[in-house]
């Protein structure tokens, strides 16, 4: 099995949660695995841990993944990267599938010199705002994310410490009201595909706003979102033509 193969002409590709077409999402080896292709960027997932760590999950329960029904906000970081999480055929045969930890992602993303999307789960503190931005920082990738999010709170928490940091609100609201406080704010926009008409792309575009719309998975489709010019696709498996890292 591999990607599907689109034109992708000047739009950007993202491998959602790492090729999780591929790979079980959100671990070392789906990051790998975009890594290893022509992807522009990987998005991921992020949570806090009771101790004040930052894992890397999606649903913020390991439940669908690794069959325990326990919340990763609920347990520390030592307890969650022993659990060990289903392959994509749903065994647990390989024991290097294991929750990843935003070190983990940004070190892969800076090996592969791909741009970090990184989802904010949580809404975190200004002190834990700071204290992500800081590890990043500190890894030397900073300036290579683009961080998004559904709680525009934490992206107004990012902006704060990083006024011209690239910030992306998720959502699937269309509407000129919002394309017009995202264009007062500076925020680009990452919207649910289905939301998008060619005319509502232009219409963000004559905002200023970069449009990344989600999740993709077939090439058709996302042949007719390049040709619309949305700024970057996020896909669990398509991968484009073109590389325009």
């Amino acid at each position: 099995m591999n990607t599907k193969k689109f034109d992708n002409r000047n739009t950007l590709v993202v491998a959602h949660r790492g090729v999780s077409g591929l790979e079980r999402e959100n671990t070392a080896s789906a990051f790998v695995a975009a890594g290893n292709r022509s992807y522009f960027g990987v998005e991921t997932d992020v949570y806090r841990t009771n101790d004040g760590h930052f894992v890397i999950n999606h649903d913020g329960n390991l439940q669908r993944i690794a069959g325990e029904n326990v919340a990763v906000e609920g347990l520390s970081w030592d307890t969650l990267k022993q659990v060990v999480l289903y392959d994509t055929d749903g065994t647990k045969g390989r024991y290097d599938l294991r929750l990843a930890n935003l070190e983990n992602y940004i070190t892969i993303c800076k090996k592969y010199e791909k741009v970090c999307v990184l989802e904010l789960k949580s809404v975190f503190t200004e002190e834990e705002t700071a204290s992500f931005i800081d590890l990043i920082r500190n890894l030397g990738w900073l300036e290579h994310v683009i961080f998004i999010s559904f709680h525009y709170e934490d992206l107004e928490r990012v902006r704060a410490i990083l006024p011209d940091q690239p910030c992306q609100f998720l959502t699937g609201d269309n509407s000129d009201a919002l394309i017009e406080k995202l264009r007062a704010d500076r925020m680009d926009i990452d919207i649910i595909y289905t939301a998008l008409t060619e005319e509502r792309v232009r219409a963000m575009h004559a905002a200023g706003l970069k449009v990344n719309c989600w999740t993709v998975d077939d090439p058709a489709t996302c042949e007719t979102l390049a040709g619309w010019g949305v700024d970057f696709i996020t896909t669990n498996i398509c991968e484009g033509l073109h590389d325009l890292a």
